[in-house]
């Protein structure tokens, strides 16, 4: 039988059997792709068949999830923060931990506060875009080296209608020079080399590799970000930035050799240092 139903669970079965672990939700969401129809649409006509033609497009669709190629990839979506963004396999995949910079950077600031913001290696541009639309006077600048992220950014950033509000530049940290900031935020390549060949094959055989690696000792990136945040900041601004588990000890010796003030680090949702907030003096 080819209705709704019966496919899901084959879905799910076939899912399971190659030690998917959300094999039942996954099977749900890319046939919800397939139909491009919500789930509640699916529960409410699980009777209904269909063609041949819908049930080898799941079947393509369970073959990508189970060579284990990340849901958000094979969707093109990922939720973040409050809202919804595109994605693909030229950017970072949104992580829930990194919506802390998000919640820590609206603590700081006033909802009628007018402030320049730069988000350094913006990836889908989730950062920047989930701050403008929380805060509605502030003004965005984001860059990233590649041209394929700042396309997606873009994408996103209309999709949300902040297109006038922010400014993208394809360009290095390092080569970056225009204007100055209250607030600069970013969620950099962090990983070191070594560590890069024990991640999961999900990220490491799918997600982009110069968007995790962090050179040698993780602090590659790093480095260039807190020279240059020491330029383009005005002075009292605000650097925010995600960090590994292991590198607040480190990060604090860099920052203050650059005269910056530590206000807080804040964990994540599994207890480990995962966001450094400081002042330029």
């Amino acid at each position: 039988m080819n209705n709704i139903q019966s496919i899901l669970n084959m879905g799910s079965s076939f899912l399971k059997e190659n030690h998917i672990n959300s094999y039942q939700i996954d099977s749900e969401l890319l046939l919800s792709k397939v139909l491009n129809k919500n789930r509640e649409y699916m529960f409410l006509n699980h009777t209904e068949t269909l063609n041949n033609e819908l049930l080898q497009k799941f079947k393509v669709l369970l073959n990508r999830r189970k060579k284990k190629e990340p849901l958000a990839y094979i969707l093109n979506h990922k939720e973040f923060w409050k809202n919804s963004f595109y994605i693909d396999k030229n950017v970072l995949i949104p992580r829930p931990d990194t919506e802390i910079l998000i919640e820590e950077i609206l603590k700081l600031y006033h909802k009628d506060r007018n402030l320049s913001v730069l988000d350094i290696g913006t990836g889908s541009g989730c950062i920047i875009i989930s701050l403008l639309k929380d805060r509605l006077r502030f003004n965005g600048t984001a860059i990233d080296i590649s041209k394929k992220a700042i396309n997606i950014a873009k994408y996103n950033a209309k999709m949300h209608q902040l297109s006038h509000r922010i400014k993208f530049y394809k360009t290095s940290v390092d080569n970056f020079f225009k204007g100055k900031y209250d607030l600069i935020v970013s969620n950099p390549p962090y990983i070191n080399s070594l560590s890069l060949k024990y991640l999961e094959k999900d990220i490491l055989g799918y997600e982009p590799i110069q968007a995790l690696e962090g050179g040698l000792d993780g602090f590659n990136v790093f480095n260039k970000i807190i020279k240059m945040s020491s330029i383009l900041l005005k002075k009292g601004g605000k650097l925010v930035l995600e960090i590994g588990f292991d590198q607040k000890i480190e990060m604090l010796r860099i920052l203050k050799k650059k005269n910056f003030f530590l206000n807080k680090t804040v964990l994540d949702y599994s207890g480990n240092d995962r966001c450094i907030i400081c002042t330029k003096l």
